[in-house]
């Protein structure tokens, strides 16, 4: 394991680059055996070699190096590994002065873009390969940190709106669109927690709740709830929010989108019900909590469930089950914890049948789409208590 610089990314082959992904490599499939292996359901030597093969080759540390690639989600492997076994302290320090360094270089080229006036974008800010996921790993790694304070002070200067072509635009506007195959003219304000707004919410809220405050904390986060509260769209007893908010819907003052979409982890309800429940617990805000929580627990009903096709954490019942299962634990109320055991026997039962738990390209193994993710979740339906590894972490839902 050698961490490469910028210059060293260029040697890097596919396969380098696949085996260090958090999102479709072996990564995931390595910390699936760590949990196991914490659990006692599994031995460490099945993970010991999981992690030899996810670590053995050059780490990319370069600029473009996030939570879900390169240096940071080797570092966040380590530091599970570490958790429960002292023989990996050794390499796990040596990632976090790789992940400090680079996330030095990463604040100082988004204050550069700052000073120029230009907006923000998804690759700067958010959970998979942004300061946000950065942020997330920093949260649980040094959370007592200079630098960690200086990531919470970038991420409230993204919540200061910013003045373009005579429009108030929030401030992580991007300009570019969410998807290539869906375009946004003039650029879009992304709701999700993968990319937008719930997953600075949640950042800040976890941050808060764990008494990780820089100056105007508190008002970043009452403006994201506050634009949450904007676009929030009520449909009988099932509140929704938009993925994104375009120039036109701006002007009009409500969502182009006129449907909910799937009640995801990533872009959906049950994502900004988990972020948004996060903040009202970190602010003590009762009414919001309760709110949250009912919202959430109406996402869960068979009704939306049958929806879903996909398995995996990002899209499909794994993450809304693993969001679902953490909600639960802090909520007031039992509605969401009622409907757990029905999403695991669902959950099971598609994974049973699925192809995708015996796939054997490693992209169809990792732990964003693919069957680590899925297992993982499987494995939180099994046990008591969270779980031991924190891998969920990576998901802002905890």
């Amino acid at each position: 394991m050698t961490p490469g610089t910028a210059a060293a990314v260029e040697t890097l082959s596919a396969d380098d680059a696949i085996r260090q992904s958090l999102a479709r490599g072996p990564v995931g499939t390595a910390l699936l055996q760590i949990e196991r292996a914490r659990t006692g359901s599994a031995g460490w030597d099945t993970a010991q070699a999981h992690i030899r093969r996810a670590v053995a080759g050059p780490v990319d540390a370069a600029e473009h190096a996030g939570l879900y690639y390169g240096a940071p989600a080797i570092a966040f492997l380590l530091h599970a590994a570490a958790d429960g076994n002292p023989r990996y302290h050794r390499a796990r320090d040596t990632l976090d002065t790789h992940v400090l360094r680079l996330t030095r270089r990463r604040l100082t080229l988004a204050a550069s873009r700052a000073e120029r006036g230009e907006p923000t974008t998804f690759a700067e800010y958010d959970l998979f390969y942004g300061l946000t996921g950065i942020g997330a790993l920093l949260l649980r790694t040094h959370p007592d940190s200079e630098i960690l304070a200086d990531v919470l002070r970038y991420t409230v200067s993204l919540t200061r709106p910013r003045r373009e072509d005579g429009a108030d635009l929030p401030g992580w506007w991007v300009t570019h669109d969410p998807d290539e195959t869906l375009p946004t003219p003039g650029g879009h304000a992304n709701l999700g927690m993968a990319h937008g707004a719930a997953g600075l919410l949640a950042f800040l809220a976890l941050a808060t709740a764990g008494g990780r405050l820089v100056d105007g904390q508190d008002e970043a986060i009452a403006t994201l709830t506050g634009w949450f509260d904007q676009w929030r769209q009520d449909e009988g007893d099932n509140p929704w929010w938009p993925q994104w908010i375009t120039r036109e819907d701006l002007r009009a003052g409500r969502p182009t989108q006129t449907r909910p979409g799937r009640v995801s982890w990533c872009y959906g309800t049950v994502g900004i019900a988990r972020a948004q429940q996060l903040a009202a617990l970190a602010t003590h805000d009762q009414r919001r909590a309760q709110d949250a929580e009912n919202t959430l627990a109406a996402a869960l009903t068979d009704t939306q469930l049958d929806r879903i096709s996909d398995l995996g954490l990002c899209h499909g019942l794994a993450g809304i089950y693993q969001t679902a299962y953490r909600a639960a634990r802090d909520a007031r109320s039992s509605a969401i914890g009622r409907r757990l055991p029905a999403i695991a026997t669902r959950l099971a039962r598609h994974a049973a049948a699925s192809s995708d738990l015996s796939a054997t390209d490693e992209q169809d193994n990792g732990l964003l789409t693919g069957a680590a993710g899925i297992a993982l979740a499987l494995e939180s339906t099994r046990h008591v208590g969270p779980p031991r590894t924190g891998w969920d972490t990576c998901l802002l839902i905890a």
